[in-house]
């Protein structure tokens, strides 16, 4: 690597903007993940001790309250994921635009 780009790396490191993009992100990633983790370890918690609750039939069928309550483990990953892209295409795509304007001046 040249000593330019280096420098350039460095300059980008450097900027506000660049440890504001950081901290937003990572922030915001890891307050995602234990959303998820609490969901998933939740139901095999509930998987593990509560078979009576999952167990409980809804309506006259064979449909347990488990089925739902696994559909809505899967669901939530989809929705957490769409919460996340929404985020990084408004709030992290700006501010990589400000830097990236920032760095092409410089």
């Amino acid at each position: 690597m040249s000593s330019q780009h280096e420098a350039r790396i460095d300059e980008i490191r450097r900027h506000p903007d660049f440890a504001a993009l950081v901290s937003k992100r990572s922030r915001f990633a890891w307050l995602l993940t234990v959303a998820m983790l609490v969901i998933y370890f939740g139901f095999i918690l509930l998987v593990a001790f509560g078979k009576e609750i999952l167990s409980q039939p809804l309506g006259s069928g064979v449909t347990t309250l488990g089925i739902p309550i696994g559909l809505g483990v899967i669901v939530s990953a989809f929705v957490l994921t769409a919460i996340y892209v929404r985020r990084a295409n408004s709030e992290f795509d700006a501010l990589t635009e400000r830097l990236a304007q920032h760095t092409e001046r410089s």
